[in-house]
């Protein structure tokens, strides 16, 4: 099964460590430190170009960790897993 975070793009549930809330998650330093980290190597995407409501945590086929923000919040995101 896969998850549509927006546009084309989609993510493998399986491979999904974590939905985050942008506005709540990034409050935290420990966050901020590992986006802007994970973004210096190249390991964020964004499925729009709109302003983000929530981030992607998961694992490519290479078993890297991955950040995808998206568009749509957190809770649609976690509603479309449950369908």
């Amino acid at each position: 099964m896969y998850l549509h975070v927006g546009n084309n793009k989609t993510i493998r549930l399986r491979d999904i460590v974590g939905i985050f809330d942008a506005d709540s998650a990034t409050v935290s330093a420990v966050t901020k430190k590992y986006l802007s980290r994970a973004e210096a190597g190249r390991r964020v995407q964004f499925a729009s170009m709109e302003l983000p409501k929530s981030f992607v945590l998961y694992r490519d086929r290479a078993g890297k960790y991955r950040v995808c923000f998206s568009q749509l919040s957190s809770a649609a995101l976690v509603g479309r897993t449950e369908e």
